[in-house]
């Protein structure tokens, strides 16, 4: 069972006038999946700050985490706390903190907030009546329009309608994955602006007016972001394997044609100067560099981009923290110990120091630079001279960005978080823990379909919560 530490506050704190203001308990998470491994609130990622804290700074709780705050002691130490925990969850197994009619063992089970009474596990039975569609269950003609619709942006003719329910049901299920197959290859999905294109949009946030390259040049062209959405939609389309957008030494160019848009892989782009033996996928890029870096001599903002959009934390929010086993060094002092900053850096400063040595719009930009921090930065503090490139990523130690890529990849977290960008698509929301099917496609997209995004959409399409009206 996938495994992710974040820190999430559940020691003893002021808001009901026992103890002084808490600090982050980063051991909390890890406690609560040992005591509940299948609980699908730690099957997915990292439990939730939520789940107890109504905000995080300044520390407040919902009426779940009160409760665990009174079974703990005051002003605990993190071992203490840590000792604490287990007995605290297991005495609040039968109360019902929320009072919304469930036991807190049947939320923490079925995925459902124990400190939220809007968020109850959904006991409603289906009630046939529909005349068109089987709503209590999967229905492929329903499926067919469905699938038309999102992934070809048509809907089909009344005639194939008509045809598609003249269909056995095993003819069915294969006339909606030569569908799928067709529709994949159109040019809703692939085109410029397409469906990938706006897949991609948040993960590398575009800025026209710095656009560079010679297509759709903005006014002031730094670096050219079509690079970038060309390098994700290759690693998402046809047999190619999705690692990519973080491993690939490669870029790719688009021809657009009366034949359709078609991606192609080469070795270099005029518009692309990083050394080919130090390129991370779009970790890497020009516009990635540029835009997350530019002149930072610590770029946390190009580490936490990248973790936001290839993995699915947002430091942001306190997702996805793994301390660093070293101390907290505020090589560049920004004031990063204190205790309301160190909760996020003794993750974030890890992470962050292998993009260091990447120069954003310093020269030569968009180059690896061996000596950046000596050459240029060692006025941020007495112990830049000291920064190192190595570093940590989920707990792991890290030599470069390219071992950092390697980390990253291999985790469940850049596996659920890529599943969860076509089920949002398809779905038209994000996952919740309750979704099973979920949790079992990003699993299997490790296993079973290599990473490769058009095999584990075949199996979304069979899914119930696609399938089912």
């Amino acid at each position: 069972m996938y495994r992710l530490s974040v820190a999430v506050s559940l020691a003893v704190g002021s808001l009901v006038g026992v103890g002084s203001l808490a600090h982050a308990k980063p051991s909390a998470p890890e406690i609560f999946a040992q005591a509940y491994p299948d609980s699908p609130l730690v099957a997915s990622g990292p439990l939730q700050c939520s789940y107890c804290h109504l905000s995080t700074y300044p520390a407040s709780w919902n009426v779940f985490g009160i409760a665990l705050q009174l079974q703990i002691t005051p002003d605990s130490t993190d071992a203490q706390f840590a000792a604490e925990l287990p007995g605290a969850l297991a005495a609040l197994e039968t109360a019902d903190s929320d009072n919304d009619g469930v036991a807190n063992i049947e939320e923490i089970m079925r995925g459902t907030g124990s400190g939220n009474a809007a968020s109850v596990p959904d006991d409603r039975v289906c009630v046939p009546g529909n005349e068109d569609y089987d709503i209590c269950n999967y229905d492929p003609p329903y499926t067919y329009k469905k699938l038309w619709l999102d992934y070809c942006g048509e809907s089909p003719t009344y005639q194939e309608m008509v045809d598609f329910r003249a269909l056995s049901r095993d003819e069915q299920m294969a006339r909606l994955h030569d569908t799928l197959e067709a529709c994949l290859d159109s040019e809703f999905w692939l085109r410029k602006n397409g469906q990938l294109w706006q897949i991609a949009h948040p993960k590398l946030r575009p800025v026209g007016t710095l656009k560079g390259g010679v297509e759709d040049r903005g006014p002031i062209p730094l670096a050219d972001y079509y690079d970038d959405y060309h390098l994700f939609v290759y690693t998402q389309i046809d047999d190619h394997d999705a690692r990519d957008v973080l491993l690939a030494d490669y870029h790719v160019v688009r021809q657009d044609s009366p034949e359709g848009t078609t991606y192609t892989q080469v070795s270099d782009v005029g518009t692309q100067p990083l050394q080919t033996d130090r390129r991370a996928g779009l970790a890497t890029t020009a516009w990635h560099l540029l835009y997350n870096t530019m002149f930072t001599g610590v770029p946390r903002t190009a580490a936490a981009q990248t973790y936001r959009a290839f993995l699915g934390f947002d430091i942001a929010k306190m997702e996805g923290l793994f301390p660093a086993p070293e101390p907290l060094i505020d090589y560049d002092q920004k004031g990063v110990t204190g205790d309301a900053c160190a909760q996020c850096h003794t993750t974030i400063d890890a992470m962050t120091r292998p993009f260091a040595f990447y120069n954003g719009l310093q020269a030569p930009a968009g180059q690896y630079d061996a000596t950046r921090i000596q050459d240029g930065f060692l006025f941020e503090g007495p112990l830049m001279a000291q920064f190192p490139e190595s570093g940590y990523l989920m707990g792991q130690p890290v030599v470069d960005l390219l071992d950092w890529a390697e980390v990253a990849v291999a985790s469940a977290a850049f596996a659920a978080a890529t599943v969860k960008d076509y089920w949002k698509h398809a779905m038209g929301r994000a996952p919740v823990a309750t979704d099973y099917e979920y949790l079992d496609l990003w699993a299997d997209f490790m296993a079973t379909h290599d990473y490769r995004v058009e095999r584990m959409l075949h199996d979304l399409i069979e899914t119930e919560a696609y399938g089912a009206p």
